[in-house]
């Protein structure tokens, strides 16, 4: 298969095998990146002043875990 069918392919494919379509992916990801992108700013934020944001990156990256690990028992289970 060429290189460009390749890639083309892979939007359907690896978020068929997550048991989802395209855009359910495509939201899935920008809001675990979205997520992770605030878990970094306070992070930053707690980096810089101590005494802020003492457990606020590691509450959302276990609660995104969690959310994640849900979602992969569903997909597991169907």
């Amino acid at each position: 298969m060429a290189t460009g069918t390749r890639l083309l392919a892979s939007f359907v494919e690896h978020p068929a095998s997550a048991g989802e379509t395209y855009l359910q992916h495509l939201r899935r990801a920008l809001r675990v990146a979205a997520t992770l992108a605030m878990a970094a700013g306070a992070a930053l934020v707690h980096a810089l002043v101590p005494a802020l944001c003492t457990t606020r990156a590691s509450d959302t990256i276990f609660a995104l875990h969690d959310d994640l690990r849900r979602v992969r028992d569903r997909q597991d289970a169907a």
